[in-house]
């Protein structure tokens, strides 16, 4: 395969299933390593366009760049990548689908990150509603593994019910590597004994000093709007806290048009955006 064919921003690349998790009943996560040629490496909160062949492709974040469930990566095929997927579409019902040894197509990485680099020293507080937690893992991940390059960590996570909670096997090894983890679903179960209400409730809870502190947020618009707010509210500068806005993404490079929330470009000038950048584009519906 010609590299730089493989590089162009509407190439698919193609990338083999190593292994595959059930995480809820309509979600998966897949640990993918490139079958020739890799795409560069993402950086936290980049996105690929992934491609199921014969069906069509998809904006799907990266829920971890490094070794994980697959095979560890070699010189040759570059970073192991996972991806952790909804099924509520065709395509991504397809991706949900895919077995280990079956072929998807990516493209990327695309996107902003979320400037991870510029939080060193900081506290962090990762906020992740629902699949939102998926693109916010590799942030925990490598905080916890640059564990002096950072303050405290705490990580909120909030479900529908607690079926639809990710990485639940993770949570406790996140703890015990010194994270702080706060749970909540909004309908408990009837074995259910953890915290009951939206993420905004879990604000008040991280153990950080707001004023020195970064936050990630990920999850529905709503989520994020109040998520943000309370954080401000706390004494977090609005100037540290990033979002990350979905929107119809088709091309991915910018060209179509599809992703335009005001004067941004999601696939371009995001998903990752500045709190005070996209606060008040959150109340235009998405048609």
């Amino acid at each position: 395969m010609n590299p730089a064919a493989a590089h162009h921003p509407m190439a698919p690349v193609p990338y083999r299933v190593t292994a595959r998790r059930a995480e809820t009943a309509d979600t998966v996560t897949l640990a993918l390593e490139p079958v020739g040629e890799p795409i560069p490496e993402p950086a936290p909160g980049q996105f690929t366009m992934t491609y199921a062949f014969g069906i069509g492709e998809a904006p799907i974040s990266l829920s971890r760049i490094g070794p994980g469930m697959g095979a560890a990566p070699s010189r040759r095929t570059g970073a192991v990548l996972e991806l952790t997927v909804r099924a509520v579409g065709a395509v991504t019902r397809a991706v949900c689908g895919t077995r280990p040894g079956e072929v998807l197509g990516l493209r990327g990485p695309l996107g902003t990150g979320w400037g991870l680099d510029g939080a060193r020293g900081h506290d962090l507080v990762v906020a992740g509603g629902g699949i939102g937690l998926a693109p916010l893992r590799p942030v925990v991940l490598r905080a916890l593994a640059e564990r002096d390059s950072f303050g405290r960590v705490a990580v909120l996570v909030g479900a529908r019910t607690p079926g639809d909670l990710l990485f639940t096997g993770e949570l406790d090894a996140w703890r015990a590597r010194g994270a702080q983890v706060e749970v909540t679903v909004d309908r408990p179960d009837a074995g259910w004994t953890g915290h009951v209400g939206v993420i905004t409730a879990l604000a008040g809870a991280a153990d950080v000093d707001p004023a020195r502190t970064a936050a990630f947020v990920c999850g529905p618009e709503i989520m994020m709007r109040l998520t943000g707010r309370a954080l401000t509210g706390l004494g977090v500068p609005p100037g540290n806290v990033r979002l990350s806005m979905e929107r119809n993404m088709r091309c991915g490079v910018g060209w179509c048009g599809h992703c335009q929330l005001g004067p941004l470009l999601l696939c371009r000038d995001g998903p990752v955006v500045p709190y005070m950048r996209a606060e008040p584009l959150m109340t235009v519906r998405e048609l």
